[in-house]
């Protein structure tokens, strides 16, 4: 049967494709040539009309498409206290492509003095839509988890242990502050987790001094304090992924080093799970999912343009239930269509024909 609260069977991880006018826009500010009000106004028409797009694809959870970020994490960790842009020497190594150098700095104690800015992105949202608005967020692991080392400031922290106690504590009040503003579905993209699974980058975080074993734990940690404040009512969902970049990925290995952590550590209500290649391994760690948990499963790739066939998919759920009774399962795309500004390999079309999919697909599957 269908699901009435989130996760949905039909479900999505969030970001969506910017159109031409929305690049435009943003390079124009980018130049000085127009205002932020100017630019607002066209992210707010854009959104406007992206919000009908969705309900129209029969999809229950509705976002903004991630339409007013340059990138899916570092938006939302520029706006905590403490934490600032900074230009690093090089980009993160994807598979086939290099990213952008931005990144963050932490230059003073972490913190929420008051709503995050974010927030008021949910509410325009929530005031648009009839269906269920949903925010996006990074999981708290985002400021840490790269490859290449945050710069931390020696007057912010002298010590990791510290830091990360005042992480949590920001993040605590950040989602509170969503609650606060009526959000009850709010996701956490969690990709240094699942990151843990590839030995190469294992691998990196040993040679720069850190503990990959402890890791895990500490940012499993870090998500229970994220959501230690939210109301009875509230939905707290992880998305977990190997990289999204112009469709291609930092990270392979299966959810087994994971799934200790995952399942029996971490107080989320769901779990968004990357399964749509051989990169993310089998379903059998789907087996330690406890009762009364979801997991939506993300066997539409976002990476090209393909459009799945619904006999594949419908094989794949059941695949899945043979590990995990199907009343505890969702799918979804397998991340976000545009992750960053740039966007994924395929075209609108493209985006939104594997939106109905699902959809369809989960009618067919749950009634």
């Amino acid at each position: 049967m269908q699901r009435t609260k989130p996760p949905f069977r039909a479900d999505h991880v969030g970001s969506l494709l910017r159109p031409k006018v929305l690049h435009e826009a943003r390079a124009r500010r980018a130049k000085g040539e127009i205002t932020p009000a100017q630019l607002k106004a066209v992210e707010d028409a854009e959104i406007i009309k992206l919000i009908g797009k969705q309900e129209d694809t029969g999809i229950q959870a509705i976002t903004d498409g991630e339409f007013r970020r340059s990138w899916w994490h570092l938006d939302f960790l520029w706006g905590l206290d403490g934490a600032e842009y900074h230009n690093m020497s090089a980009g993160i190594k994807f598979a086939a492509v290099d990213t952008r150098a931005d990144g963050v700095q932490i230059t003073g104690k972490l913190g929420m003095a008051g709503p995050h800015p974010m927030v008021e992105h949910f509410k325009f949202v929530k005031d648009h839509t009839s269906k269920t608005p949903k925010i996006t967020i990074p999981a708290p692991s985002a400021i840490y988890g790269r490859p290449s080392r945050t710069p931390v400031a020696k007057e912010a922290y002298t010590d990791n242990e510290t830091m990360f106690a005042d992480l949590g504590k920001a993040y605590r009040k950040a989602v509170r502050g969503f609650a606060d503003a009526g959000c009850r579905y709010l996701q956490l993209d969690e990709v240094f987790i699942a990151m843990l699974c590839d030995e190469k980058y294992r691998g990196q975080m040993t040679a720069r001094g850190d503990n990959p074993e402890k890791l895990g734990v500490i940012y499993g940690d870090l998500i229970n304090e994220a959501m230690s404040d939210i109301p009875s009512d509230m939905t707290i969902t992880m998305h977990l992924c190997r990289g999204n970049y112009k469709s291609t990925f930092m990270g392979a290995g299966s959810y087994d080093a994971v799934q200790e952590i995952l399942f029996n550590k971490i107080n989320v209500h769901g779990y968004f799970m990357e399964y749509d290649d051989e990169r993310s391994g089998g379903f059998e760690p789907l087996k330690m999912l406890p009762k009364g948990k979801v997991v939506v499963l993300g066997i539409v790739t976002t990476k090209n343009g393909r459009l799945e066939s619904k006999d594949a998919l419908k094989r794949r759920i059941d695949e899945a239930a043979k590990y995990v009774d199907i009343d505890q399962l969702a799918i979804s795309g397998q991340c976000g269509f545009a992750s960053t500004e740039e966007g994924n390999a395929l075209t609108e079309e493209e985006q939104w024909a594997k939106m109905r999919l699902i959809a369809e697909v989960a009618n067919e599957v749950w009634g």
